[in-house]
């Protein structure tokens, strides 16, 4: 997809190519809750680099335009759904990104409720590190428009191939090259995990994501509300209990992880249109809509369900 700038039990790492990793704990190093959240992240107010039709907002007028709050326990930030024809560059929206930098370790998103399946919304959870791409970038939660299912792609400069053995069924790999120069698509992996995105995930009350990154290669898992393991629950996670990831990129021979991906900060942002919800809503099931960006400007109320609900965001380290 156009860019936005775990550790394995030795039963599942039989199948993979990167060979075996000793069995280690994951020990606790980071809570993002609605206690600190907003405290612990940067919001970004400068032009979108994937050229969307939006305004991402200072903390402070995010804040003053009830775009975020960390009511009921939860941390919500949302879009304007209430402005016909927003000034350039477009709709306000929110774009924040983790004040501390992370190389390895374990991610664990509880997220009640993501930006549903809304023509023109390009929503995504993710990392990325800076002089963007050589210290890559990790998309754990993406998707556009209607998309029903989620799309987990990495960047990185050249010399990163990835494999996707040991992945789930269903799992494509779309592309294994995460070169960001190959049509800035990245290594890119389809998926078919019900429940997972959008509005089916909303629907069924969110669920949990997991994203592993150690030097053998970088691993993602999904679990709907009713089936989170306990072991996340009581905030001990044995990964090699949780069966095979949704997608498992293996480096190996083909990508020397720790040359491509460092320093990578957290990243939570909605967007409209731009290089890939605008470039593909004329070709899909929005294209009866017109354009992308018109649509969005002038149908303020369709992006009311455009927001994120997040539980909590954790991180452990080995």
């Amino acid at each position: 997809m156009p860019s936005k700038s775990l550790f394995l039990g030795a039963s599942l790492l039989a199948t993979l190519r990167t060979g075996k990793l000793a069995v280690a704990a994951y020990r606790p190093v980071d809570t993002y809750n609605s206690g600190n959240f907003f405290s612990s992240f940067d919001f970004y107010s400068g032009s979108d680099p994937t050229h969307g039709y939006v305004s991402y907002q200072t903390q402070a007028n995010a804040q003053a335009r009830g775009l975020i709050n960390s009511n009921n326990g939860q941390i919500y930030m949302g879009v304007d759904s209430s402005t016909f024809n927003p000034p350039a560059p477009g709709r306000a929206s929110v774009r924040v990104s983790s004040k501390k930098a992370y190389t390895h370790g374990l991610f664990i998103a509880d997220i009640a409720h993501m930006p549903g399946s809304i023509c023109g919304v390009w929503p995504a959870f993710w990392l990325f590190g800076p002089s963007w791409p050589n210290n890559g970038e990790i998309d754990i939660l993406e998707g556009v428009n209607l998309a029903g299912t989620n799309s987990i792609t990495l960047h990185t400069s050249p010399g990163c191939v990835m494999n996707a053995a040991g992945s789930q069924g269903g799992t494509v790999l779309r592309t294994a090259d995460c070169n960001t120069g190959n049509g800035n698509t990245g290594c890119s992996a389809i998926t078919s995990t019900p429940n997972a995105y959008g509005n089916s995930f909303n629907n069924n009350g969110g669920g949990v994501y997991a994203m592993q990154w150690e030097s053998s290669g970088i691993y993602v898992w999904f679990f709907p509300r009713n089936a989170i393991p306990a072991d996340i629950r009581n905030n001990a996670p044995v990964t090699g209990n949780w069966g095979l990831p949704v997608v498992a990129f293996n480096g190996g021979s083909g990508c020397n992880v720790d040359a491509h991906f460092a320093n990578q900060n957290i990243v939570f942002d909605t967007t409209f249109c731009g290089d890939w919800a605008g470039g593909v809503f004329g070709s899909g099931s929005c294209a009866y809509l017109g354009s992308c960006q018109s649509y969005v400007a002038n149908n303020p109320g369709a992006f009311a369900p455009a927001y994120w609900s997040v539980n909590s965001v954790k991180v452990y380290k080995l």
